[in-house]
Order: C-alpha cells, then structure tokens, then sequence
C-alpha cells in the first residue's frame, strides 16, 4: 500500500504537465514566422555594401557624365515634341510638306548633277546619286520633281503611292542593269569610277549575278521583262489592256480614228487596284463604302442590255418594234455602258464619278444632237402623223394569240380525265381589246441624279462632339465609323468592356445637344452588328431621283412588273420593293411628310416597268387634287374614282373580281394566279367539250387609296369588310391594296385592318401615338420630314429608314404622255355599281312629306339611323317609323338593314339642305 501511494500522487502531476508540454511543442511551430523576421533583418545588415573608395578624378567624371545625359534628354524631348506636332498636323499639309521636300531635294539633286556643285553637298550628292545611279544619274532630279507634282496634284488617292514606288523601283533596277552590261559590265576590281560610268551600284547589284549564273544572253531579256513590268505597274496598265492603250495614244495623236469602244476604258488608278484585289483568294473582306467595279460584260451590247434587261426574258410571245436607223454616237454608247456595267447600280451604291461625268456629257451631246434627229425624223412624230415609236423598247402584244391556242386545244384527241366539265360562271375578264403593240416608256424620261457623297466636313465635326460627350460623362465608348445617307447619317458606336447600353440611351438628350439637332435617333444595337446606331440628320441633305432606283432594276435584269421604286436606305443602297410579296402595305404620315410624293413614285414604277396587260390599277383619291394627273393612262380599269361612295362599290367590286379568279383556280386546278397564267401561255389549260370560253392571263390588280380616312368616315363598316377581306384572300388571285391615309389614328386604322396589312411605310408623324397605330412601335414621330420615313416589310423585326425617292410633275407628266400616246385605256362598266338590290317599295310618300322631313334631318344630323330612335324621337308607332326609314333607304339617305345594326347614314350634315329640296321636289340649292 505505501509503494502505490506515491504513484497515485505522480499520476496527476503526469497528467497535467503532459498537456503543458505539447502545447509548448506545438506553439513555436506557429509562431515560426515571427522567429525568421529577425533573421531577414540580420541578412538585410550583413548585406549592406562597403563604402567606395574616394575617386581620384574628384568627381569630374559624374560631372560630364550627368550633363550629357542632361543635354541628350534635352534633344530627344524636343525632337519627340516635334514629331507630335507633326501627327496633329492636318494631313493636307503633312502631304504638301512632303511634296515641297522632294521640290528641295529635287534642286540639291539637279546642282550636283547637272553642273559642278562644290562643297561638302557637292561630294555627298556625287557620292549617293552618282555612285547608285552610274551614267543615269542626271534622270533622277526629273523623277523626283515628277513624284512631288503627283503629290501636290493629286493629295487624295495615296493608296496608289505604294503601287509608283514598286513600280518604278522595278523599272531603276530593269534600265541600269540593262546599262551596266552595255558598258561592259563593269567588276569592282575595275574601280569604282568604272562602275560609275555604267550602271552604277544599282545596275552592279542587278547584272552580276544574272551574268555570273546564266551568262548575258538570259540576263538582257530577264531585265528587259523587269523593265516592262515596272512600266506596266507605274502606268497602272493590265497586260491585256496594252492594246487599248496604244490605239488610245494613237487616238489623241491624230494617228487613227476614235472608235465608240475607244471611250470605254477608264485611266483611273483605282480600277487598276480594284482588278487586283478581285483577283486574291477569297477570304474574309472588309465592306467596301465606295462603289463597286463593273463585272464582265460585253461593252459593245451594254446599251441594249440596259434598255431591255426588265422585259428581256419574258414567257409570253412578243412582237418587237424595228428600231429606227440611225448612228449612235460614242458619249451615248459609252453613257449606257457605263450606267449598265457600273458597279455601284449593280450594289445599289452611288454611282462613281466617271459615270457621272460621262451623264453630263452625255446630256450637252444630246442638246446638241436635236437638230440630226429631226432631219431624220427619228424624234418627231411617225410619217402617219401618230406618235413617234420609241427606238430600243421592248415591245410586245399585250394579248396573246388565242387562235394558236385554239388549235392546239382542237388537234387533241384524247379527252383529258381530270379536266372539269363545267366551268363557273364568269363575267368578263380583265383584258385589252385587240391586239395592240406596247412600247414601254424609255428610262431617259426620268432624270438622273449625281453620285452621292460618303463623307464631308460635316460628318467629322459629329464625329468629333460625340467623342467629347463620351468623355465629358466618362463612358466607355468610341465611334468607329458611319455611313452616310442621303439625309441622315447613322454613326456606329462601340462600347468597352462592362459598359451598359443605357449608358448610350441615356445620353440622348446630350448628344441632341453636343450636335446642335433635336432629332437624333438611337439604335441599340445596329441589327447584325454589336454596336450602337445614332442616327443624326445631314446638314447637307441630298436628293434621291426615282430613275436613279429604276435604273437598278433594270441593271439587276429583274423583271417583275410590281417591283416599285422606294428610295435609298442610310448605308446608301436603293430600296426596293415587289408589291406581289409584300402584298399589302399601309403608308401613312402627317402633311408634308412625303406621303404623296411615295405614291407617285409608285405609280410611275408601274407605269415605266409594266404594260397594262401586266398590271391594272383602280385610283382611289377622295382628295381629287393628287392623281388627277394620271387621269386616261391605259393601266387604269375605271375612271379615277373620288366619290367616297363610289370608292365603297370600287371595293365590293374588287372583292367580287377576287372570289372569280378564285373560282377559276379552284376548277383548273392551281394555287396562285402566276401558275395559271403561265399555264394559259403554255397551252396547258384545257378548256371542256363544247365551250366557247377564251382564257387569257389574269393582269395583276392593284388598289391605291390615296386617303382612307375619307372612306372610313363615309361608309367604314362597308370599306372595312371589304378591306379585310380583300387582304385576308387576294394574295394568291394577284390583288394588292395600298392605303394612305394622313390621319393614323384608331378610328381609321382599326385592329382588323392593321392585322391583315403586314407592310408599313411611316413617314413623320405628329405624335407617338400616331407612330405606334403604324408601326406598332415609337420612331416615326422622331423623322424630319421632306420623305424620310421608316419601312417595315413583312417579315422584318426592326424598320429600316430610308429617304423616300421623288419624281417631278414633268417627269410625271412625260411618261403619263407617253403612255397616252400607246393606247387608249378600256374602262369596266360594272365596277361602280351597287351590289345589293334595292328593296320594291312604295316611293309616294302622301301626307308623311312633313315627318320624313323631321326624321331625314334627325337622322342626318346625328349621324345614327336607328327604327326605334325615329319611335323615341317622332313619337310614332313601329311600322311607321319602319316606313319612314324605307323611304329614306330609296332616296339613298340611309344604306340596308343589317338585322339589328343600326343603318349606315350616307349623308353628310352639310348636304342636308339637298336632300331636304329633294324629298320637297325642289330643286337642289
């Protein structure tokens, strides 16, 4: 018991101290940083240099070192401030100070080779101009002075600088190699005077070892090559243009006689450039801003192509017009060459000052050509006293033959199973009568506009201010390009990383400020590209002609004749639009927004691409003023309407026409109008046993309202059902409707004709309202006027703007003349004419003259015929009142009953006074 005593009391002690020892273990481990810290410090002590030596020179050596190091960063300071002063120099006078340098070092150059220059200069231009140049040293001051006049002349083409300089380096290197082995093709253990009086060290550097590895009769011809490529390069010369060039020199020299083709190659330096970057292996491209190069087309059948490209692969047989004998002069030949085979209408880009040039002249040549075409009698009226044919038009029989047709169906003898035995009734079809011979009117009648600019001084002031906005509110962003338009011009804008687009949104107020204009767009983002659009108005704005639009249709050889012309979008491409596709389009904007002027322009599109065969028009203008001008043109298959009522029966008429051709399709057994008609050229169509039916093709329709809100006041419940159905149908039967309407609000545009019309064209309106009843979406109240407008085609997600094109009276004027002078026009009778029959009622009114009065007036002047208003009102019983209203319904004051519905009031208040003297049997105030 007493030896465990002692090791139960050591047991606890054990214990205790056990933990006290670990944590002592493990407490330096921790602390190990704080126990190396000193020893840095010991190490950073230990490591501390000895003191230097005392310099035996005292310290002169740190003295000159210390200023010259002072005076170089002195020097290089200035020379760097000079430099950046040199980059913020306008790029016109860092040419020019070029240019003038080159003028000195032209005159250093002729003194030290031309005569005995002494001195220092002297010896340095013998030793460098002589010693590289040998015997042709004394060609070098002229080659310099001809490099600083280019310069001077020519300060805006320098990506042609890099092409002279490999070509005359090319060419130097060809001549004094070709001059150093006719002077015996000096060694340099001959001395350097030898090599001097030849080649120089050029002419040594390119002979020896062309002599030294194949011997001097490969080495002259290689040099001669290198000396005609470098000439070709500096003269910017294709090899396959050597012939042109020639007789062109041999032209101007008085040697030959000028050809129409000798005025078809262009000595611009840019087509030069343009041949070779065709000709490098496809990549990826930057977009090109200018206009594009002409493709490969025959130059000599340009102008014919041009004139015939929209009717040129017709389906349907065409008699063409002889056209008149007489020599087409060279600037005519080269003008249509050049409007043909130019890239810029093939891209829809402006056109390049070439074919701008070749227009003017073109015009003063035509002036002065008035006189030959008279004596000819190619421009005055035709020898039978009717108008002149026109020359190169494509003409054609605006209906086909139906006797070939005829006996086709005759010379059949097997009777076809699926054809159908009998036909659905049908009125009379759209046709011309007789066979007539159309000549479509000639480009020329419309002008000609001037190639649009891609960029002015203008453009670089906004540039400029939107920059200093960016910084001015620290945003991240800068502008990396634009494109210009014709009146507006959209800046492309790039955001840093982690920036947000309400940033740039948010500044719109500034930059409208910054740029001095209130209508300044933003469009985030720019569709297809990740930046941000700000579309800013020209100071400077331009004109889009609509033959500038045509033109491009008929380069493109689309023929299609419900392809209109619309305008020119803010990359600076034509717009265009096929009617057929659309099908249906909605046009509205305020007054003086351009709206009437797009409806011309569509017209006139008509009229210029398509016979009346093709297309037939009903011209609906209640204003009376706005298409009185096209009043008798042969398109037209009723007279220009502009009674409100008679637009209504126009409509129901159109809807009737529409259920026919349907009833045709379904019985032949097509789909669209296109494939039947087609199948109508084709002979495909069989016709059953025994009917004396004749088919011909369906003309396209095409129903222009030029103000809605007319109609819609007048009878909306008729003209909107007629509407609806109409867009709902007519696609596949070839009608298509055009609204205009000045007025955009609900009450015009209601929902059911808004759903059925996919195609909007918003000119500026007054209110955001307006612009979201259009295009279901802001932007058009932010539009300046004068014809910029947004479109929005079916299919689109975002409206593109563009500046509507505009055609003057003349040129309306002109081609409404033109296609007066073709054909008289060959109206419908039945197109104005009522649908519904009129009830059989007793018109004699007895001694209810003073009460029909009271309720024609009531109803006039509330606008609402109801029967049971006229009960209320009159205080008369049911069947009176019903009477009354039939005796209204006769004297066209109120339309039909509708069951329930009130009747529609044809009646203004102001005509009142009228109808009133009407039922009295008076006459009319």
């Amino acid at each position: 018991m007493a030896s465990r005593q002692p090791a139960a009391k050591k047991t606890p002690a054990k214990k205790a101290a056990a933990p006290t020892k670990a944590v002592a273990r493990r407490a330096p481990a921790k602390k190990a940083p704080a126990r190396r810290a000193p020893a840095k410090k010991a190490a950073v002590r230990r490591a501390a240099p000895p003191r230097p030596a005392p310099s035996p020179s005292g310290g002169v050596y740190r003295l000159v070192r210390a200023l010259w190091l002072g005076v170089a960063h002195t020097v290089g300071a200035v020379f760097r401030g000079i430099g950046r002063g040199a980059q913020g120099l306008d790029p016109a006078h860092r040419k020019d100070g070029v240019a003038l340098l080159l003028i000195g070092l032209t005159l250093i150059t002729a003194a030290g080779t031309w005569s005995s220059l002494r001195g220092p200069v002297g010896d340095l231009v013998e030793t460098l101009v002589t010693g590289a140049f040998g015997r042709l040293d004394l060609l070098v001051p002229i080659l310099l002075a001809v490099v600083a006049a280019r310069l001077i002349r020519h300060p805006e083409k320098p990506e042609a600088n890099g092409r002279i300089v490999i070509g005359l380096s090319a060419l130097a290197v060809g001549v004094l190699g070709q001059v150093h082995i006719a002077c015996g093709a000096p060694a340099r253990s001959d001395g350097m005077q030898a090599i001097r009086d030849a080649g120089g060290l050029i002419g040594w550097g390119a002979a020896t070892p062309l002599t030294y590895t194949m011997g001097d009769m490969l080495a002259v011809p290689l040099l001669v090559l290198l000396t005609v490529f470098g000439l070709l390069v500096v003269t910017a010369t294709p090899v396959n243009a050597i012939p042109q060039r020639l007789r062109l020199l041999c032209v101007r020299l008085g040697v030959l006689q000028p050809r129409p083709e000798d005025y078809h190659y262009d000595e611009d330096d840019e087509r030069y450039d343009e041949q070779w970057r065709e000709a490098l292996p496809a990549g990826p491209r930057r977009r090109r801003t200018g206009p594009a190069e002409p493709g490969e087309y025959d130059p000599d059948d340009a102008e014919q192509e041009a004139l015939t490209a929209r009717r040129g692969r017709r389906r349907r047989p065409a008699v063409r017009q002889p056209a008149i004998d007489r020599p087409k002069d060279a600037f005519d030949v080269a003008a249509a060459a050049a409007a043909a085979l130019d890239g810029a209408v093939m891209n829809g880009m402006p056109p390049s000052p070439l074919v701008a040039d070749l227009t003017q002249g073109v015009a003063t040549d035509r002036e002065d050509r008035e006189g030959y075409e008279d004596h000819e009698g190619a421009g005055g009226s035709a020898p039978g006293g009717g108008p002149a044919p026109v020359p190169a038009a494509r003409t054609r029989s605006a209906r086909p033959k139906q006797e070939k047709l005829q006996s086709e169906v005759a010379d059949l003898t097997k009777p076809v199973p699926d054809a159908p035995r009998e036909l659905p009734a049908r009125a009379e079809q759209l046709q011309l009568s007789g066979d007539i011979t159309y000549a479509l009117p000639s480009l020329d009648l419309l002008e000609r506009g001037g190639p649009g600019k891609s960029r002015s001084a203008a453009n670089d002031l906004i540039v400029a201010s939107l920059t200093t906005v960016f910084s001015q509110f620290k945003v991240d962003a800068a502008v990396t390009g634009f494109t210009r338009g014709p009146t507006v011009t959209r800046y492309e804008v790039e955001l840093g990383p982690a920036v947000k687009v309400e940033r740039i949104t948010a500044l719109a107020k500034n930059i409208a400020y910054a740029v001095a204009s209130p209508d300044v767009r933003i469009i985030s983002p720019i569709p297809g590209k990740s930046a941000v659009g700000i579309e800013i108005p020209n100071t400077d704005r331009e004109m889009v002609n609509l033959g500038d639009v045509l033109r491009l249709a008929a380069a493109a050889e689309d023929e299609h004749p419900m392809l209109v012309a619309l305008g020119k979008d803010v990359e600076g491409g034509y717009v265009m639009a096929n009617l057929a596709k659309m099908p249906h389009v909605l046009v509205a904007g305020a007054t003086g927004s351009g709206k009437s002027s797009c409806i011309n322009c569509l017209i006139t599109s008509i009229m210029v691409r398509a016979t009346p065969e093709d297309v037939r028009m009903v011209l609906v203008d209640p204003k009376r003023v706005e298409l009185t001008a096209y009043e008798g043109i042969p398109h037209l298959i009723t007279p220009i309407i502009t009674n409100p009522k008679r637009a209504a029966e126009a409509l129901q008429w159109v809807v009737r026409e529409m259920d026919l051709r349907y009833d045709d399709l379904a019985a032949f057994g097509y789909r669209h109008i296109d494939d039947f008609n087609d199948a109508i050229r084709k002979g495909k169509v069989k016709l059953p046993e025994g009917s004396e039916r004749e088919l011909s093709p369906y003309p396209y329709l095409l129903v222009i309202v030029d103000e809605l809100a007319d109609l819609m006041m007048v009878a909306p419940r008729d003209v909107e059902d007629a509407i609806v159905r109409i867009t709902q149908l007519a696609r596949a039967a070839g009608i298509h409707l055009v609204l205009a309407t000045q007025r955009p609000s609900v009450d015009v545009v209601t929902g059911l004709i808004k759903a059925n019309v996919p195609s909007r064209l918003a000119f500026a309106t007054s209110s955001l309202a307006d612009s979201r009843v259009i295009l279901d979406q802001p932007g058009a109240e932010k539009l300046i006027g004068k014809g910029d407008g947004l479109f929005l085609p079916m299919g689109a997600n975002k409206p593109t703007r563009m500046q509507g094109a505009f055609v003057t009276e003349d040129e309306v004027a002109a081609v409404v003349q033109h296609c007066k002078d073709q054909m008289a026009p060959v109206f419908r009778d039945d197109v104005t004419v009522g649908t519904k029959q009129k009830k059989e009622i007793d018109e004699d009114i007895g001694d209810d003259l003073d009460l029909l009065c009271q309720a024609a007036e009531l109803v006039v002047s509330t606008q609402f015929g109801s029967t049971s208003m006229l009960q209320r009102k009159l205080r008369v019983g049911f069947a009176k009142a019903g009477r009354l209203m039939d005796l209204m319904e006769s004297r066209n004051i109120v339309g039909p009953s509708e069951g329930s519905k009130a009747r529609d009031v044809l009646v203004k208040a102001e005509e009142l006074d009228g109808v009133l003297a009407v039922i009295r049997g008076e006459a009319q105030p």
